[in-house]
C-alpha cells in the first residue's frame, strides 16, 4: 500500500517559519560562537608559537623566541574546550529537535568537533 502522499504534496504544518523560531536563533548563535572561538584559537596559535629563525637572522645574531608562550597555550586549551562543549551541546539540541526527513544533519558541527578534539590532543601531547 504505502503512503498516498508524495513528498511534494505534504504541507509544512509549522505555524512559523523555522528561521523565525527561538530554537533556530539559539542554534545559529551557538554555531557562530563555536566557529568564532576556533578563529580566536588560530590567532592565539599565531602568537604562541616559536619564531622562525632563518639563517640570515642567525648569522646577524638577531634573537628570536624559540619556545612556546605558556599563557597563550593555556588560553588556547580553555577556548578549545569551550568550542568542543558548545559543539556537543549544539549536536544534542539538534538531535532532540530534528525529526523530519528534510532536516539538516549539521555536518559543520561534526567537523568543528573533530578539529577541536584533534587540537586538544595535540596540545596535550605537545611539550611546552
Amino acid at each position: 500500500m504505502g503512503n498516498k502522499y508524495t513528498l511534494q504534496e505534504r504541507e509544512d504544518r509549522r505555524s512559523v517559519p523555522r528561521s523565525q523560531t527561538v530554537f533556530f536563533k539559539v542554534m545559529l548563535a551557538l554555531n557562530v560562537l563555536g566557529w568564532s572561538s576556533l578563529v580566536v584559537v588560530l590567532v592565539l596559535f599565531h602568537f604562541a608559537r616559536p619564531d622562525f629563525i632563518s639563517g640570515v637572522q642567525e648569522y646577524w645574531g638577531i634573537q628570536g623566541r624559540d619556545a612556546w608562550v605558556p599563557e597563550y597555550v593555556s588560553a588556547m586549551r580553555i577556548i578549545l574546550q569551550l568550542c568542543l562543549s558548545v559543539s556537543l551541546v549544539s549536536i544534542v539540541m539538534r538531535a532532540r529537535r530534528s525529526r523530519r526527513q528534510g532536516d539538516n544533519l549539521g555536518v559543520n558541527l561534526f567537523i568543528l568537533i573533530v578539529i577541536a578534539t584533534i587540537s586538544l590532543i595535540t596540545l596535550r601531547t605537545m611539550a611546552v
